[in-house]
């Protein structure tokens, strides 16, 4: 299946997702990412704020920021950054996404200890496909970047193979639900 075909297939497939199936799945999906050691002994994690088809963050971004320091992304132009998590001062951004707003405190790429990463699919080594404008993989080949790199998603996201491109970067670890 070429890359277009499958982020269709995928959207169409978390959308037909009941709310409680897809909130059932995030809980065992950050219950995965909770329990790995990088998760434990890392100071800043580095989250996101869902799209109506992904795993939902809310309830993840209040628990984990109560233990963490978590930041998200900001989007500008061709470039992501990422800001720390107010949930008061979060507008929307680019693509209707919610993200810190102005005066949100920076955050420096070699600050992150443990990143979560959404993606349309992934395999079980690591390949990720994203949405295909490519805003992780620049970020996460940033120089003094460190961060362990958890791909997060449905199941059924999981597939056997991908293809990847030589500016793909791979995942340390997936997180399926």
């Amino acid at each position: 299946m070429e890359k277009k075909e499958l982020r269709r297939a995928m959207k169409r497939r978390n959308r037909e997702m009941a709310p409680e199936e897809r909130a059932a799945a995030a809980g065992r999906i950050f219950r995965r990412v909770g329990e790995l050691p990088a998760f434990g002994a890392a100071r800043c994690v580095a989250m996101f704020c869902s799209l109506p088809d992904e795993p939902p963050t809310d309830g993840v971004l209040a628990q984990w920021s109560r233990e963490k320091r978590i930041v998200l992304p900001r989007v500008a132009g061709e470039e992501m950054a990422f800001f720390e998590y107010d949930p008061v001062t979060l507008v929307s951004g680019a693509f209707g996404i919610a993200e810190p707003g102005p005066g949100a405190v920076p955050c420096d790429a070699s600050e992150i200890d443990l990143i979560v990463v959404p993606g349309v699919a992934f395999t079980a080594d690591g390949k990720r496909m994203g949405r295909g404008r490519g805003y992780y993989d620049r970020y996460l080949s940033r120089e003094g970047m460190h961060a362990v790199k958890v791909g997060v998603c449905f199941a059924h996201q999981l597939v056997g193979e991908l293809p990847v491109e030589p500016h793909d970067v791979r995942m340390d670890a997936v997180c399926a639900g």
